[in-house]
């Protein structure tokens, strides 16, 4: 069974951070596994959404469907399989956005977009490791790169009525693995 968390805390004096925590737990009920992802508290977004407000009451709706949707665009969109099959992900223009640089809706994804371009700014999705779902909600966990360096993905999707609704996330520079403290890996 896996447990996810969003939350702000302030680890060990690093300041207020924004994270997604991922527990796993083993037949015992015990913790066997834990995923992170961590990015610092920002100010509201163009749209004025922060990392952490908007719908917070889960649906009971099939999670698999959930599931098969956000991997879906996760691999035709983000990992760019089929970028043509963008829009198919939403109802229109009706989107709420809660990364720190985006506006809501298709426009403010292609505005957002096209600003990176225009400063030389790439960013790539190379593999997702899982996606969690549960009701009209799934969590994304994808490592590839931003601007060049290796960057970590967790994004957050809720489903409604078979189309991407929202969307939080949180990007975290991948260390380097000779400053791990174990051998386990990000994934």
């Amino acid at each position: 069974m896996y447990f996810i968390l969003q939350t702000v805390y302030n680890f060990a004096g690093a300041g207020e951070q924004v994270a997604f925590d991922v527990f796993h737990f083993n037949t015992d009920g015990k913790i066997a596994e834990h995923w992170d992802n961590l990015q610092n508290v920002a100010e509201p977004n163009p749209s004025g959404h922060t990392q952490i407000d908007g719908t917070l009451e889960k649906k009971d709706v099939d999670k698999e469907e959930t599931r098969r949707i956000v991997s879906g665009f996760v691999g035709d969109v983000l990992r760019g399989e089929h970028p043509e099959k963008l829009t198919s992900y939403y109802d229109g223009d009706k989107y709420v956005q809660h990364n720190i640089s985006i506006a809501d809706g298709l426009s403010g994804l292609g505005a957002a977009l096209a600003a990176m371009a225009e400063q030389g700014i790439s960013m790539f999705y190379d593999k997702t490791h899982m996606v969690l779902a549960d009701g009209d909600y799934a969590l994304a966990c994808s490592e590839g790169s931003f601007g060049g360096v290796p960057t970590t993905y967790y994004d957050l999707f809720r489903v409604e009525n078979g189309f991407i609704a929202e969307h939080w996330d949180v990007m975290e520079t991948l260390a380097d693995k000779d400053t791990w403290q174990n051998s386990n890996g990000k994934f």
